[in-house]
């Protein structure tokens, strides 16, 4: 989204669009901490994030913004949230990659138990656990940080900054516990038999799960896409 023209400060009051972002981020929060988190849930999260994203983008190159963020007191701020999106997008497409491998691994796991080969099965779902568990690692490097002193759409930025984590960690958490659960339910691949390497996988369960880590993956490169146009106009307002 191209930004054009500028105003001699930031505006006094919030944009209507401000507001909206404000209370969608509100929602999702809400959303994230409900007790009854699903893939479809975060799935859906991502893509909220991805639209919030979009409006922050429109806020960033409203007229009244502009000049305001390049402005000495904000434009340091605004420089180390920058720094800070970089490690956002990188863990973003870290995740996208590791869904798109979580996907792989169900489809060859479907192979293995058509070809009946449980030795085959069972190295492919400690191969699947370990991929769900690999997700968490990536949160030490992009570790929550305090929200940025500074305008309201910085404070916007860094608010929507840490949503995305809590998504991603929430996502890998969830995978993990419903992947290496022994209990029975709809995602279990693994029945209360497991020590006895008895594998109770139906393969329709597998195809649904397939297709959730294809909705995933879907929706981190979504909200990559729209973490990279959020950045790009920020540069190009602090280089003009």
């Amino acid at each position: 989204m191209a930004c054009h023209q500028r105003s001699a400060s930031l505006p006094s009051k919030p944009h209507s669009t401000e507001a909206k972002v404000e209370e969608e981020l509100q929602g999702l929060k809400a959303c994230i901490s409900s007790s009854s988190l699903t893939i479809s849930t975060m799935y859906d999260g991502l893509r909220k994030l991805g639209d919030i994203y979009n409006c922050i983008e429109e806020i960033i190159c409203l007229p009244s913004n502009q000049i305001g963020l390049s402005l000495p007191q904000q434009k340091k701020i605004v420089e180390e949230e920058l720094d800070r999106s970089l490690v956002l997008i990188d863990l973003c497409n870290a995740m996208q990659e590791n869904f798109a491998e979580l996907k792989m691994s169900t489809q060859e796991l479907q192979l293995a138990l058509k070809r009946d080969n449980d030795v085959a099965v069972q190295l492919k779902i400690e191969s699947f656990v370990r991929l769900a568990k690999k997700a968490q690692k990536l949160f030490k490097k992009a570790s929550n940080k305090a929200i940025s002193e500074g305008c309201r759409l910085v404070r916007l930025l860094a608010e929507a900054r840490e949503m995305a984590l809590s998504l991603f960690e929430s996502t890998s958490f969830l995978l993990t516990k419903q992947i290496s659960t022994t209990k029975a339910s709809k995602w279990s691949l693994v029945s209360k038999r497991f020590q006895k390497r008895t594998v109770v996988c139906e393969e329709k369960q597998l195809q649904v799960l397939e297709c959730s880590m294809g909705d995933l993956e879907n929706g981190a490169e979504f909200l990559f896409r729209r973490l990279i146009q959020s950045r790009v106009s920020l540069l190009n307002i602090l280089s003009s």
